[in-house]
């Protein structure tokens, strides 16, 4: 047990050490060079130009990437659980589908960046309640139809969004790949993002236990008194809550869902109550991390933030997959 308490201690720490890092560099990096001073005095209220652009520009995309990648990894794990499936990720209900069909109407339109937010949102929502909807049926809802409702409305938003973009002027579809490779470029309001990742949180440490009952199968959850079906729906709707914030707010970001979960149970083990918060900040890292890189490695340019995603989360996903052939 000391061994245990002591590994949880030094993970704590590193990740602590290393989510204040990955926000410093964010922070730090760009094309206007700034001082770790001017960090400080612009936290603190300063002014001048550096001041300005760290508050105004930086600090904002760095608290929403950072939350946002947290929204992904604490959706993904509570999925994993969910389904018993190493494969399941944020995205498996279909909400990133409506979300894009939503985002890319309001850019194929030329609406502004916060119409095309709410687009999204209403896109993801909608998408969640047609599935959950469709897949109650005549009050048979199981799980097996409900991640069946899940690929085929994704199939059909993705239908939609192949149509988008072949109507779409040749003006704006840089602008609408951009935003289905992930781009937290417009990631200016993260504040509704961070209260529902606290909340999401809020919500899903009580029922930890429970989950890891979940986990070792339904059969014994039930026996020892866990309304299955109650906990399913409600993280089902929780998870996918989750995942229409973050896409609201980065797009289609690929992987930190994915991966993350695996990595913190590869360290820290199984148990919710400490995985789930965990993999929430190795998430937001992992995309805080991955958006610096994606706004630096070729300034002025920048890539879509899902492309360095994807590039650090297949050797990741490989790996764990070589070491752990079961």
């Amino acid at each position: 047990m000391p061994v245990r308490i002591g590994r949880l201690l030094v993970v704590a720490l590193a990740l602590a050490l290393a989510g204040l890092m990955a926000l410093a560099w964010a922070l730090l990096a760009g094309s206007v060079q700034v001082a770790p001073a001017d960090v400080l005095a612009a936290v603190l209220g300063g002014d001048g130009m550096a001041a300005n652009v760290i508050r105004e520009l930086r600090l904002p995309r760095a608290v929403a990437t950072f939350v946002c990648g947290g929204l992904l990894a604490l959706a993904g794990g509570v999925m994993q659980v969910l389904l018993r499936n190493p494969l399941a990720d944020p995205y498996i209900l279909g909400v990133s589908g409506g979300a894009a069909v939503g985002a890319l109407a309001g850019i194929s339109l030329g609406l502004a960046a916060a119409w095309v937010d709410a687009g999204a949102f209403a896109g993801a929502l909608a998408a969640m309640f047609m599935v959950f909807g469709l897949a109650h049926g005549d009050g048979s809802w199981t799980q097996t139809r409900l991640l069946l409702t899940g690929v085929i409305v994704a199939a059909g938003c993705g239908a939609a969004v192949t149509l988008m973009l072949a109507l779409a002027p040749d003006t704006r579809v840089q602008s609408m790949l951009f935003w289905l490779m992930g781009d937290a470029s417009g990631a200016s309001r993260p504040w509704a993002a961070l209260i529902m990742l606290l909340g999401g949180l809020a919500a899903v440490l009580p029922v930890a236990r429970d989950l890891n009952v979940l986990a070792r199968g339904e059969l014994s959850a039930r026996a020892l008194g866990v309304n299955v079906r109650r906990l399913r729906l409600g993280l089902y709707v929780l998870a996918s809550l989750l995942t229409a914030v973050a896409v609201t707010q980065v797009g289609s970001v690929g992987f930190v869902g994915l991966v993350v979960p695996h990595l913190v149970r590869l360290a820290l083990g199984n148990d919710q109550r400490v995985l789930l918060p965990t993999a929430a900040v190795a998430g937001g890292i992992l995309l805080t991390v991955a958006d610096t890189l994606a706004r630096t490695v070729m300034a002025p340019q920048q890539l879509p933030v899902g492309v360095l995603t994807a590039l650090i989360g297949v050797p990741v996903f490989l790996f764990l997959l070589a070491r752990h052939p079961r």
